[in-house]
């Protein structure tokens, strides 16, 4: 399978257990900066760009056997022979498909607010949305967020998904291929056939948001055997930027426990 080098951002001692944090779609490294920088004082973070995200390379398939052959040869790349993951929606996926098919390289596992399941989501309107604005009359980022209200009107999402928006040449443009985005959306939202694969019996822990209804334990216990599961309160899908400090916290507790 073609691989592709990913871009990445990187915190704290390397004489520090690695901790490698995964993001979500339409997301990137730059969005858990915060928690990153946290989670370093104790830990060596490596934040990389799954494919087609932030800086790295774009590729036309985007599956979760392809990003997880990415992020194979990135611990390669590093000399890791094992690492800890934390992986969030998509890069949740991601982190839960390499600990299935390569389980000695995953210390501790922790997925945020997703499920070993294919979901009915569809992001057609989110990639719509976004190829309809009108780029060459944008001249400011707050116009570009008034033109995207009609069609997403939570800020909170609009600001997000308005992070891959850069100028460039003196014009705004897009830093996805939203013509990728929109073809492999559907194997974003699911989840490759595991039935074939033993279940992964090492420590791990999913964390969903108290108002997110994407996990269930039920969705779990199959592949995950051996899952802890927490649920932090007044949260939703978003729940590393809703509630930063009883995420970070779990996540602490848990990979400092023997």
């Amino acid at each position: 399978m073609e691989t592709i080098q990913l871009a990445f951002e990187e915190f704290g001692n390397p004489d520090n257990r690695p901790l490698i944090i995964l993001h979500g779609f339409f997301a990137s490294s730059r969005n858990w900066r915060q928690i990153a920088q946290r989670l370093s004082a104790r830990f060596h973070v490596y934040v990389p760009d799954i494919r087609n995200h932030g800086a790295s390379e774009h590729h036309p398939l985007m599956d979760y056997p392809s990003m997880t052959a990415d992020l194979l040869r990135f611990i390669e790349e590093r000399g890791l022979e094992t690492a800890s993951f934390l992986g969030h929606s998509m890069g949740g996926k991601v982190a839960m498909w390499l600990a299935l098919t390569n389980p000695d390289r995953v210390h501790k596992l922790i997925v945020a607010d997703i499920a070993p399941v294919s979901y009915k989501h569809s992001f057609d309107n989110t990639v719509q949305a976004l190829k309809a604005l009108p780029l060459a009359e944008i001249s400011n980022r707050k116009q570009a967020e008034t033109l995207l209200a009609a069609h997403i009107p939570e800020l909170g999402y609009r600001q997000f998904l308005l992070q891959n928006l850069i100028l460039k040449d003196g014009n705004y443009c897009w830093r996805l291929d939203l013509d990728i985005f929109q073809r492999m959306a559907p194997n974003i939202a699911a989840f490759p056939n595991a039935d074939h694969l033993a279940p992964f019996t090492g420590k791990a822990l999913f964390i969903a948001g108290s108002d997110s209804d994407f996990v269930k334990p039920e969705d779990i216990n199959l592949l995950f055997p051996e899952a802890a599961f927490s649920t932090i309160a007044d949260a939703g899908h978003w729940l590393h930027v809703q509630q930063p400090d009883a995420f970070t916290v779990l996540v602490e507790d848990f990979l400092d426990l023997e």
